[in-house]
C-alpha cells in the first residue's frame, strides 16, 4: 500500500521551489531530501533520484505541470504551499492517483486582514498621504480630502470561500453592506448572492476579488465588469493576477471608467506594468497577502505535516477537492 510506514523504510522527497527553513529542517533522517529551486534545476537531479522520489513539497509558485510530475514514476503526493494551486496540474494528478494538498485555513485571517487594509488604504489614499508628509508639503498646505471613503460603500465580493467569509466578517464590523458573486450560493452565508457578475457590479461600487486562479476564472474581471462598476468603482484583488484583465484595468483607470484599484497580485509577477506603477490612483503590493512570519511558518509547517501524515500511513490533512483520499 503506498505510503505505509515501515521502521526501516526511507522516503525520498523532492523540495521544489524556494528554500524555506521550516520545510528544509522539518524532516527526520527517515527522509531523503532532494532540493531544486527552479524548473530548470530539475535536470541537475541524478537520474536515479527520479525513480525514487515519492513525494514533492512545492514551496512556491514554480510550475508543477504534467511534464514535471510525470518524470517521477513513483510519485504519490504533492504537498503545495498556499491556498491556490493553479500552478499544479491537479487533473493529471487525479488521473494518475497522485494526491495534491494545499495550505488553507492557517492563512485565512492574515489574507482577510490584508484585503481590508488594502481597501481602506486605497479609498483613503494612505500611501499618497504618507508621501505628502515625507515631501514636506504639509508644512505649506493641508492634504486634500480623499474622494473615497468606506462609509458610503457597498462591497461586492467575488468569491465567498473561507477567506471571502473572513473579509465579510470584517466588513460587517465596519457596518459596510456586503453582497457576493460565485458560481453557486455559499452554504450558511446570509449575504445576497448574485449568479451574474455584471448585475452585481452594477449594484455595488466596490469589488473585492478572492477566487482561485486558473482557466475557469481567467480575465473574469473584464472591461464589461468595470463599466458596470462605474466611475466610483474600486477594485481590490488579493486573489490571482490572472483573474483581472490587466490591460482593461489599466484602460479603465486611465479613462476614469473606475476610480481606483488596490492590487496585491499581477498577471506576470514580479513584473508590474509601467503604466500601473506610474498611476496615483492605484496601490501596489508585492503579493504579501499572507506574508507575515507567523503565517508563513504555519503554512510551511502544513506542507511538512501533509507529507509526514501520508508517509505514516494516514490521510493527508488538507487534500484538494480534485484529489480526495479514499480508503486510507
Amino acid at each position: 500500500m503506498p505510503g505505509v510506514n515501515a521502521t526501516s523504510e526511507k522516503f525520498d522527497l523532492l523540495i521544489y521551489g524556494p528554500s524555506k527553513p521550516v520545510v528544509d529542517d522539518g524532516f527526520t533522517d527517515r527522509y531523503v531530501l532532494h532540493k531544486v529551486e527552479q524548473l530548470g534545476d530539475l535536470d541537475r537531479l541524478p537520474p536515479a533520484a527520479f525513480e525514487k522520489i515519492r513525494g514533492v513539497a512545492v514551496t512556491g509558485l514554480v510550475p508543477a505541470t504534467s511534464n514535471v510530475l510525470s518524470r517521477f514514476p513513483k510519485l504519490e503526493i504533492v504537498s503545495s504551499f498556499g491556498v491556490g494551486y493553479d500552478h499544479i496540474d491537479s487533473a493529471w494528478a487525479r488521473d494518475h492517483g497522485v494526491i495534491v494538498t494545499n495550505t488553507p485555513d492557517v492563512l485565512t485571517e492574515e489574507v482577510a486582514d490584508t484585503a481590508i487594509g488594502l481597501l481602506i488604504a486605497t479609498l483613503r489614499e494612505f500611501v499618497k498621504a504618507d508621501k505628502y508628509v515625507r515631501s514636506g508639503l504639509w508644512l505649506t498646505q493641508n492634504y486634500p480630502l480623499s474622494v473615497g471613503s468606506l462609509r458610503d460603500r457597498k462591497v461586492g465580493m467575488v468569491g465567498m470561500g473561507r477567506i471571502g467569509q473572513a473579509i465579510g466578517r470584517r466588513l460587517d464590523a465596519a457596518k459596510v453592506p456586503v453582497v457576493y458573486h460565485s458560481r453557486n450560493p455559499a452554504a450558511g452565508v446570509a449575504y445576497k448572492h448574485y449568479p451574474n457578475l455584471i448585475e452585481m457590479a452594477k449594484d455595488v461600487d466596490t469589488l473585492v476579488v478572492i477566487i482561485p486562479g486558473g482557466a475557469a476564472t481567467a480575465n473574469l474581471i473584464n472591461a464589461e465588469v468595470m463599466q458596470g462598476l462605474g466611475p466610483r468603482g474600486v477594485i481590490i484583488n488579493v486573489a490571482r493576477g490572472s483573474v483581472i484583465d490587466e490591460p482593461a484595468l489599466i484602460a479603465a483607470l486611465k479613462s476614469g471608467t473606475i476610480l481606483a484599484a488596490g492590487l496585491d497580485v499581477f498577471a506576470n509577477e514580479p513584473k508590474v506594468p509601467d503604466e500601473l506603477r506610474a498611476m496615483q490612483n492605484v496601490i501596489l503590493l508585492p503579493h504579501i497577502g499572507s506574508a507575515s512570519v507567523v503565517t508563513r511558518n504555519a503554512m510551511d509547517q502544513l506542507v511538512v505535516d501533509n507529507l509526514k501524515a501520508w508517509f505514516a500511513g494516514k490521510p493527508p490533512l488538507t487534500p484538494i477537492p480534485e484529489t480526495p483520499v479514499k480508503g486510507r
